[in-house]
């Protein structure tokens, strides 16, 4: 946003302290002119922060988008590659919860892509103006709720789904190995000292702290992103009243020239 930076001039002194000799201006002159850049640079600073949630939207629209299109286009592969044994009778159970879970998070993953396909088009046209004012045009505030929707969708719903799919695929890969008894009898149930019960086991033991260090992560980044919107919130507050403070002194000023005006 090499666009932003606007150049600022020296800073102008207190509306107490003496004007500078420039080329005849009088103290009125000083002091409306001090004004407006004053209002000027505040009227840049809140462009430039408009600009920046442009650009983190957009950057959260095309993360959702790319992470969406990837693991849905994995479980639809795995679905549709996966080899169900005709001669071994698979758990009712296992099988309703891999159809579920496979549809949910196709459904999840799609929904995130959407959103991001509808909205982000109409945040890259505007990003790709070099205008200051063109901000205003750009839907992501509008959209803001939708765009963490798909972000929270594609990033945390999504992919916590997706380590479920990777659970319940090692269970219907596995599960029919070695288990000659089952493929005898369909009403005995497999041993511990299958081979493919154990790699079944072994993935789901290896794939539940994944998953409960992933779900601690999640919360603690957005518990640590709060908290800096939260630390930003507050220096902008900070800033606006310092900002205030110094409006009310340039407009007193002015008023205290107007009257000298109208005395004279």
């Amino acid at each position: 946003m090499s666009d932003l930076n606007v150049p600022m001039g020296p800073p102008s002194p207190a509306v107490g302290q003496q004007a500078p000799n420039d080329g005849g201006m009088d103290y009125r002159d000083w002091v409306r002119r001090s004004y407006l850049e004053l209002v000027s640079s505040n009227h840049h600073s809140v462009q430039a922060l408009s600009w920046r949630k442009l650009y983190l939207s957009r950057a959260k629209l095309k993360a959702s988008s790319r992470t969406s299109a990837l693991l849905s286009g994995f479980a639809m592969v795995a679905m549709v590659e996966v080899q169900l044994e005709t001669q071994y009778s698979y758990p009712r159970v296992l099988l309703i919860g891999f159809s579920v879970c496979t549809t949910v998070l196709v459904a999840v993953h799609l929904f995130a892509l959407l959103i991001s396909t509808c909205i982000l088009p109409n945040v890259e046209a505007v990003s790709n103006i070099h205008n200051l004012n063109s901000v205003s045009e750009s839907p992501h505030e509008r959209m803001h709720h939708y765009i963490e929707l798909a972000w929270g969708f594609s990033t945390a719903l999504g992919i916590l789904l997706f380590l479920a799919e990777v659970v319940l695929l090692c269970w219907i890969k596995f599960l029919p190995v070695g288990a000659k008894k089952q493929q005898l009898s369909p009403t005995v149930s497999p041993s511990v000292s299958d081979s493919g019960w154990q790699a079944a086991l072994a993935s789901t033991i290896i794939m539940v702290p994944v998953g409960v260090i992933f779900v601690i992560f999640t919360i603690h980044f957005y518990r640590s992103l709060v908290r800096h919107k939260t630390e930003r919130h507050h220096q902008e507050i900070e800033e606006l009243h310092k900002i205030k403070i110094q409006l009310d002194g340039h407009e007193r000023g002015l008023l205290n020239v107007g009257n000298i005006g109208n005395v004279g």
